[in-house]
C-alpha cells in the first residue's frame, strides 16, 4: 500500500488504478494512434473529406489520453492524467462513429438507393449523429463528474457512464441493422436509376469497412459496458491487459481500416456521376433548343428555292 493511499487489492475501496500501468505498452499505441490520426489529417486535407474530421479527432483523443496513461505510470494516484487518459479513450469511438454513419449516407446517394433505406438519406445521418452526441455528452458528463475525486463522485460517474454506453449500444446496434437491411435490399432489387451501374461502383468494399468497423466498436462498447458494470474491483479494471485487447487494439484497427479504404473515393465518384448526368442534361436542352430554334427565310422555303 503507497503511503497515504488504500490497498489496490482492496476490494472495499475506490481506487484509480489496480495495478501501476504499463508505461511501454502506453507509449506503443500513443505512437501508433498518433501516426494513423496525422496521416488522416492530411488525407482529409488531401481529399477534402471534411465530414471525416471527428474520426481524426477521435484518433487525437486516443493518443492523448494514452499520454495520460504514460504520465500515470509514474503516479497512478495523480488524479489529473486518470481523469484524462479515462474521459477521453471512453468517447473517443462516439467520434469514430459519428463518421462511419456519414459513409452509409454517402454509399447510399452513390449507389442512388435511397428507396432502399429503413430511413432517409437526408435524415439517417442526423438521427444516428444526434443519438451519437447525447451518448457522448452522458459519458462526458459522467467523466466530467469523476474529475471532483471523491468516491461518491466516481461512482455517480461510472453510472452515467454506462447509461451512455448502452445508448450507444442501442443507436449503433440500429445502425447496423439499417445498414444491413439497405445492403440486401439494393443487391436485391438495385438501384433507382438505371444510369448507375452498382457493378462498376466500389460500394461493396466500402460496406464491408463499414461492417467491419462497425463490429470492431460494437465489441469495444460492450467490453466497456461489463468492466463499468463489474465494478471498480471488476476483474476487467483489475487487470490492464483487456483495455489493451478490447478498446486500444480494435480502436487502432477502426482508424487503419479508414486509412486503406477511404471514403474519399465515394466522394469522388458521386461528384463524377452528378457532374456526368448535368452535363448529358445540358447536352439534352440544348439539343431542343436548337431544335425549337426558327428558321431564316432560306431554310423555310427549302426545294428549288434553296
Amino acid at each position: 500500500m503507497a503511503e497515504g493511499h488504500p490497498d489496490i487489492n482492496d476490494t472495499t475501496s475506490f481506487v484509480l488504478y489496480r495495478y501501476i500501468p504499463s508505461l511501454p505498452a502506453a507509449i506503443i499505441f500513443l505512437v501508433l494512434f498518433a501516426l494513423t490520426t496525422f496521416y488522416h489529417i492530411f488525407q482529409i486535407g488531401r481529399k477534402r473529406t471534411w465530414y471525416f474530421i471527428p474520426l481524426a479527432v477521435g484518433g487525437a483523443f486516443e493518443f492523448v489520453g494514452y499520454i495520460g496513461r504514460a504520465q500515470s505510470h509514474f503516479d497512478q494516484w495523480k488524479l489529473g492524467p486518470f481523469i484524462m487518459q479515462s474521459l477521453l479513450l471512453l468517447v473517443a469511438p462516439a467520434l469514430f462513429a459519428a463518421s462511419i454513419y456519414i459513409i452509409l449516407g454517402r454509399i447510399i446517394l452513390l449507389t442512388d438507393g435511397e428507396k432502399h433505406s429503413l430511413i432517409r438519406q437526408k435524415w439517417l445521418t442526423k438521427v444516428f449523429v444526434a443519438g451519437d452526441v447525447l451518448s457522448f455528452l452522458i459519458q462526458s458528463g459522467g467523466g466530467g463528474i469523476q474529475a471532483s475525486g471523491t468516491e461518491t463522485a466516481m461512482k455517480t460517474g461510472e453510472k452515467l457512464i454506462i447509461v451512455g454506453l448502452f445508448l450507444q449500444l442501442a443507436f449503433f446496434g440500429f445502425f447496423v441493422a439499417v445498414a444491413g437491411l439497405f445492403h440486401v435490399r439494393l443487391q436485391r432489387n438495385g438501384p433507382a436509376s438505371r444510369t448507375v451501374d452498382l457493378n462498376a461502383l466500389p460500394w461493396k468494399k466500402h460496406l464491408m469497412a463499414l461492417y467491419v468497423s462497425s463490429g470492431l466498436i460494437l465489441v469495444r462498447s460492450v467490453f466497456r459496458v461489463i468492466e463499468y458494470i463489474t465494478g471498480n474491483a471488476g476483474y476487467l479494471l483489475r487487470h490492464e491487459l483487456f483495455l489493451y485487447i478490447f478498446d486500444a487494439v480494435l480502436m487502432f484497427f477502426v482508424m487503419l481500416i479508414f486509412n486503406y479504404i477511404h471514403p474519399s473515393e465515394i466522394t469522388d465518384l458521386y461528384h463524377e456521376r452528378i457532374e456526368g448526368e448535368r452535363s448529358s442534361y445540358s447536352r439534352d436542352v440544348s439539343d431542343v433548343e436548337m431544335q425549337l430554334q426558327p428558321k431564316n427565310g432560306r431554310e423555310v422555303a427549302g426545294g428549288p428555292w434553296s
